[in-house]
């Protein structure tokens, strides 16, 4: 970052390449649309290159990409109300031996996320998908490292009661509209 800041442009490439790839998972997870996570990644590294010198030697870069990252997602929402389309590519991968199960896990929890306040869902990202370290987070969002540890938590837990009400949802609502139009059961031999 350091020759990027002092005007080697050919070095953002490098960067692009490293930091594409989480940056759009992050945002895929955190707004649930593809094409829009794409524009972010794009305006954060257009920020990079316009924001080059505010950089300062011994500033963790990741620390730093993702406080961009952050304040583009921010300001993008200051404009534009947010749409929650579900895309299954972007759910969170569930490891279970049967396809099916898997993805319907997958599409819960998904919905599950999607359900918690905006704050909670972006710190469990960050930290469970992005992997970020706790200290790295509480430099993103300003508190103590043991706020982080207790924001995750009780993000965690949330989550978790989300996902269990999903799951005990009646079957007879599908995923997506309302109840479904069944046709009235005939008790006997009615013509």
């Amino acid at each position: 970052m350091l020759q990027v800041r002092d005007g080697a442009g050919e070095t953002l490439g490098v960067l692009f390449d490293r930091y594409q790839a989480p940056l759009l998972n992050f945002y895929c997870k955190l707004t649930g649309d593809r094409g829009l996570s794409e524009d972010l990644v794009q305006e954060v590294f257009l920020r990079i290159l316009r924001h080059r010198q505010t950089y300062r030697a011994g500033t963790p870069f990741r620390a730093w990409i993702y406080q961009i990252a952050r304040n583009a997602r921010i300001d993008h929402f200051r404009k534009t109300r947010p749409h929650l389309p579900f895309e299954p590519e972007m759910a969170p991968t569930v490891h279970e031996a049967d396809p099916a199960q898997q993805q319907q896990e997958s599409e819960l929890l998904h919905r599950a996320l999607m359900q918690l306040p905006e704050e909670k869902r972006e710190l469990l990202i960050l930290c469970r998908f992005q992997e970020l370290r706790y200290d790295e987070v509480a430099r993103l969002v300003g508190c103590g490292v043991s706020t982080v540890k207790v924001r995750i938590h009780r993000a965690l837990r949330e989550l978790r009661e989300a996902f269990h009400q999903l799951q005990a949802a009646p079957a007879d609502f599908p995923q997506r509209g309302g109840p479904q139009n069944f046709p009235p059961r005939r008790l006997g031999h009615e013509v």
